[in-house]
């Protein structure tokens, strides 16, 4: 309870912040597995789509956040939480699996998870080649996939800054993707090549961004 309300909260301010054109959220799932797969343009990318949407939204974030001391650590850590945030390691080789494997229980339990399929943000505001996890947990979990754009939150959390800036945003929910006529065929690459891409080129007509059918480097810090 204490988190819902405290979501509730935090959805009210960033509506007020940001002062967010919604389009397309009643087209979300209310029930079953989800995955919300969401082009990247700034770091609060995955904060601001789960406080959107009515229905709790997981994602990742790295386990900093939750461990940091003193009231400001603290702070931080409930407010991840009240996100919808699962903290995960990101500097070990098991890294991308462990995060596969959070995600799908996720899925698992019928829930919602929100994944950037570009891995990393996009630096030059173009819409880069998508990596196939996003198809792997969609086929092994049998979930439906929501594209998700956003427009302007590069300007809202320019590169380098650490507190975001008041300015309007645009977040466009697609039509939700169905890949069961796939079903048993999540072990070929092909397979989980042509379902991202699909999932790419939904993402590339709703944000209008210009598509790149290159990998982004990921930043180096």
């Amino acid at each position: 309870m204490f988190y819902r309300a405290l979501r509730s909260v935090l959805s009210f301010l960033a509506r007020l912040y940001l002062r967010p054109t919604v389009v397309g959220a009643n087209q979300v799932p209310t029930t079953g597995p989800v995955i919300l797969a969401i082009n990247h343009l700034a770091v609060v990318d995955s904060f601001v789509v789960p406080l959107m949407l009515p229905r709790k939204v997981a994602f990742l974030a790295k386990s900093e956040y939750f461990t940091g001391t003193g009231p400001r650590g603290k702070l931080t850590a409930v407010l991840f939480r009240a996100l919808g945030a699962i903290p995960v390691q990101r500097d070990n080789s098991r890294a991308a699996l462990e995060s596969l494997e959070v995600a799908g229980a996720v899925l698992d339990r019928g829930e919602a998870f929100a994944i950037h399929p570009e891995g990393t943000r996009s630096l030059d505001g173009k819409l880069h080649r998508g990596r196939t996890g996003v198809a792997q947990l969609a086929l092994e979990h049998r979930a439906r996939v929501v594209p998700v754009a956003l427009v302007g939150t590069d300007k809202v959390q320019p590169r380098g800054t650490k507190v975001p800036r008041p300015h309007r945003i645009k977040v466009v929910f697609g039509e939700p993707l169905d890949f069961s006529r796939y079903n048993g065929l999540g072990n070929s690459l092909p397979i989980r090549r042509a379902v991202t891409d699909e999932v790419m080129y939904a993402l590339m007509e709703l944000s209008g961004q210009e598509y790149v059918d290159s990998y982004h480097k990921r930043p180096a810090a």
